[in-house]
């Protein structure tokens, strides 16, 4: 079950207007309330009538609420606490009475309605949609006093917990800031006008991780994201003109009102994709010279660079299970094979996407680590990466060999995500379980299918690194089309 504590609010009316109400675009069915204060038995008494213009009259619910805040000592400024409860895709239908317990076993363990406490909050749940309510209330008690609600969200997700278990319902794990950050309705809804099927900041972060895992240095990353289509401003210390602290990026077809770029940082897309943690990526000796002439020669070296980054996830894979005890020591090999599956999929499909591009997005939410830390580079991520940067570099499949090679490659990547989706379960991440093991079902069903081919647009050659300074004009824009587009909370 997942929980969603709101912003603390000021007029509960405006509130119960939205739930009540259409909703944004009609998604609101059949709005009625589940639970209150006072019990399942008097409900009747409260649920808003419906006048004769079809909307619900309800002044007599908002009163009742407000009711303890006009007579409470020193209520605080913003006194209407919201939260919404909802099962996980795949849950089964709970009943009113199902979602009526669950209301107060929740109010119960945030602490603002206490089994048996005739004068705690007053508070309703309400439902407009078979798979979750909304929980409000007015944190002033019946008794005059303030309730603070303390630790809520804590409190919420530890409810939630014990509420999965006694129902049977779905496992979810508690925020872990290992999924992206979630496009604002906004987004959503001027990708849909434009006719895209996924938004600038999705379409952003995917971008950004492939030219991430085609790179070994700041400089190279600039030139990479170049190469795939992005704008790219770094930022500099005022204190150090010369230092970079950051960087944006945006995309030339997504525009404001009078036609400038939409920028977004490497925060705004994802948690590790902050300049401090890509440096840590990239926290090695750049040794040796650039390859990237030598890697576009002919199938038979193609074959071998697969072979070679084939080799380096089993690897990968090896080194995990062997740090079962220690899953830390682990986690740069599994963020590195990730990359490898990142790079291979740009190179097969370039930026039209794929069933490959899916997987790839799905692997690298499972092999991040919490909180969006990233680690110091070891001798075997070191490797792995080198082997995906030569991946993204060898150009298209033309011939046997090299498509065989691929096709192994694929399946031992769908190995390797067997494998982390076993680390993630005994980790208790069981979202993160989940993508690796779709992960792992996505690339042996287009292995099978024989969905290898070349890619759908052609992949950009790659060139020399440039400051990344100043905006520069992209080589291949283009608008993505994702088959496949999951979110995660």
């Amino acid at each position: 079950m997942i929980p969603k504590v709101g912003r603390r609010g000021r007029r509960v009316g405006g509130l119960l207007r939205y739930l009540f109400g259409p909703g944004r675009a009609e998604e609101h069915r059949d709005p009625h309330l589940v639970a209150s204060w006072r019990g399942n038995q008097t409900l009747h008494r409260l649920e808003p009538p419906v006048r004769a213009d079809g909307k619900r009259d309800l002044t007599g619910l908002v009163g009742m609420l407000e009711q303890p805040m006009r007579v409470g000592r020193h209520p605080p400024r913003l006194p209407v606490w919201h939260c919404s409860l909802r099962t996980a895709p795949g849950d089964r239908h709970l009943t009113d009475t199902q979602w009526a317990h669950i209301a107060a076993e929740v109010m119960a363990a945030v602490g603002l309605a206490p089994h048996g406490d005739r004068h705690a909050v007053r508070w309703v749940a309400v439902r407009h949609a078979d798979n979750h309510i909304h929980l409000v209330a007015t944190l002033v008690r019946q008794d005059g006093r303030t309730a603070w609600a303390w630790k809520d969200k804590l409190r919420t997700q530890a409810a939630c917990r014990d509420i999965e278990d006694r129902y049977g319902l779905r496992r979810v794990a508690p925020t872990d800031r290992t999924a992206a950050r979630r496009p604002t309705p906004a987004e959503v809804a001027k990708a849909r006008r434009l006719g895209r099927r996924r938004t600038a900041r999705d379409e952003l972060r995917a971008r950004v991780r492939t030219a991430l895992a085609a790179s070994r240095s700041e400089q190279e990353f600039a030139g990479r994201l170049r190469d795939v289509g992005v704008l790219v401003e770094f930022r500099y210390s005022v204190a150090r003109p010369d230092e970079r602290t950051g960087y944006k990026v945006a995309l030339t077809e997504h525009t404001t009102a009078v036609g400038g770029p939409v920028w977004y940082s490497g925060g705004q897309l994802a948690a590790d994709l902050t300049l401090p943690r890509l440096r840590r990526r990239w926290n090695h000796p750049d040794t040796g010279a650039d390859t990237d002439a030598s890697v576009r020669v002919s199938p038979a070296a193609r074959a071998q660079a697969l072979q070679d980054a084939a080799a380096q996830v089993r690897a990968a894979a090896d080194e995990i299970t062997a740090t079962a005890t220690d899953p830390a020591a682990g986690q740069p090999a599994a963020q590195a094979a990730a990359d490898t599956l990142v790079a291979l999929a740009h190179a097969m499909e370039g930026n039209a996407g794929g069933p490959l591009t899916a997987a790839a997005e799905l692997l690298d939410r499972a092999a991040r680590d919490l909180y969006g830390r990233v680690h110091r580079v070891t001798s075997r991520s070191y490797e792995t990466r080198a082997m995906a940067r030569l991946v993204y570099l060898m150009g298209r499949i033309s011939g046997d060999e090299d498509t065989y090679a691929a096709l192994a490659l694929v399946l031992d990547l769908a190995r390797f995500g067997d494998t982390l989706a076993r680390l993630r379960d005994v980790q208790q991440r069981w979202h993160q379980a989940e993508d690796a093991r779709h992960a792992a079902t996505m690339l042996r069903t287009a292995a099978e299918g024989g969905r290898l081919s070349a890619p759908a647009a052609p992949v950009p050659a790659p060139t020399a690194a440039v400051d990344g300074g100043r905006p520069t004009t992209p080589t291949a824009p283009g608008t993505a089309r994702e088959p496949h587009q999951q979110q995660h909370r």
